[in-house]
């Protein structure tokens, strides 16, 4: 049995939540290395207009490119997701889910409705998504999910997110070994605080101030946080040559957790 490709050149793409911050980065990065396909999902109408530049981005970089909603709280949505980028590009080379959602509270004052919409958005959805992967993306493709370095943290305040993304880990596990007869690798990455609205929507000055001097390396970042053009040469490295990184979750973070 002949090893995967493990170049980019040529390959087509699918990202989830590829619209803005790292999944348009890593959209725009992966057709400079060659990517000759790009299928970016975004949520909703409030991420439309960024889905648009960066499909604009994409297309000027000379990449057939194409823009899909969807609310991947279903199977069904996570399964029509696949079968438009099927139907518009082939089937997916490489297949990326960087859709998250967090909340930071104390467990005492989380509401169910509350707990629920975490549960979809960061578990089932990605659960789904990795089903969905393995029966679309070709033989020797690569699969991977974006889940948060709080897996590795002991802290308080964030249990309904770093719960809701740590069965995400398990999932990884077993799907490459189900997917593994196939060459295809599947990994799970975990970046520290991102300087992304996603960070600054749910934390207090202080809890900022703390976060931007946490990481061991936090003095040689801009923002003392994790950037976002530093996770993606990771991520660039594990659906092209570290392919042989398989059933992990790699905390890209500046020494801000670890395991």
């Amino acid at each position: 049995m002949s090893k995967p490709q493990h170049s980019l050149q040529g390959k087509t793409v699918l990202i989830a939540g590829g619209a803005k911050n790292l999944g348009g980065l890593l959209a725009t990065d992966f057709v400079q290395h060659g990517a000759k396909a790009v299928a970016i999902h975004y949520n909703s109408a409030a991420s439309k207009a960024d889905a648009e530049q960066t499909l604009a981005a994409l297309q000027k970089l000379g990449a057939k490119a194409v823009m899909l909603q969807g609310d991947l709280t279903t199977a069904a949505a996570v399964e029509k997701l696949f079968a438009d980028t099927v139907a518009a590009l082939g089937r997916p080379d490489i297949a990326i889910n960087t859709v998250g959602k967090v909340l930071k509270k104390p467990m005492a004052e989380i509401s169910e409705a509350e707990f629920d919409e975490m549960d979809a958005v960061n578990n089932k959805a990605a659960f789904f998504f990795l089903k969905e992967a393995g029966k679309q993306v070709n033989d020797g493709g690569k699969i991977c999910t974006l889940v948060t370095s709080l897996l590795g943290a002991f802290t308080p305040f964030y249990a309904s997110y770093a719960g809701t993304k740590a069965p995400v880990e398990h999932y990884t596990r077993a799907a490459a070994k189900e997917l593994g007869a196939r060459g295809i690798s599947v990994t799970a990455v975990g970046p520290g605080p991102m300087d992304t609205p996603f960070f600054y929507g749910q934390e207090s000055a202080d809890a900022q101030a703390y976060h931007k001097s946490a990481a061991a390396l936090s003095p040689f970042s801009q923002t003392g946080l994790t950037d976002i053009e530093d996770v993606v040469p990771f991520v660039r490295h594990l659906v092209s040559d570290g392919w042989w990184i398989t059933g992990q979750t790699i905390l890209i973070n500046g020494g801000y957790t670890t395991k």
